[in-house]
């Protein structure tokens, strides 16, 4: 048999396992051509793991996002949003630091982090404005305000701390942020 070696009571075949790794280098440099770079292929790792799947829908047209911000209970939607943000941030959190660390000497890499931030600053403020319409803003505090506050509380940075960096389970995590939002951003008559 082509490819066997023998020499002890059991033959191995090499000639598969060279064909794997054939085919797995053809199938990283498609990928490196398809992406052209290392940056690409963390941007698109990154996408898929935000998402969770590799459906071209973007985050804002997913059901469950949907549903959170046409959801009329406040105290609903920002539970199901801390539900939703461990989650993303249990699948981005390994890569998420991995495209911090290059963004220190790479600016394509500090480029892609900064847009990163800005989709998400974008993305949770549609959480903020469902409790504007909803008139459940705690008041006096100001959209922006709560924009800044859920972008600073439901971030990469502060998942890591508590999760990776302190050992707290992510349910934990979930329970956490849902409680501190709903203290920071609504009124004290619908907190609890």
């Amino acid at each position: 048999m082509d490819g066997d070696v023998k020499g002890s009571r059991t033959a191995v075949t090499v000639a598969p396992q060279a064909r794997t790794r054939r085919t797995q280098a053809a199938v990283v440099a498609a990928a490196r051509r398809l992406f052209s770079s290392k940056l690409g292929i963390l941007k698109a790792v990154l996408d898929v793991s935000i998402a969770g799947d590799d459906e071209a829908v973007a985050m804002a047209d997913r059901p469950q996002v949907r549903s959170l911000v046409a959801n009329p209970d406040p105290r609903d939607t920002l539970t199901g949003f801390a539900a939703l943000v461990g989650g993303l941030m249990a699948r981005t959190a390994p890569v998420h630091r991995v495209l911090e660390e290059a963004a220190r000497s790479d600016q394509g890499a500090a480029a892609a982090l900064a847009e990163i931030a800005r989709q998400r600053h974008d993305g949770q403020r549609r959480i903020t404005r469902s409790l504007i319409r909803a008139g459940a803003l705690r008041p006096g505090l100001k959209e922006r305000e709560a924009a800044d506050i859920v972008h600073a509380l439901a971030s990469p940075e502060v998942y890591r701390l508590l999760v990776t960096d302190r050992g707290w389970s992510g349910e934990r995590y979930k329970q956490w942020l849902s409680s501190i939002l709903i203290d920071q951003l609504l009124p004290a008559t619908t907190r609890r």
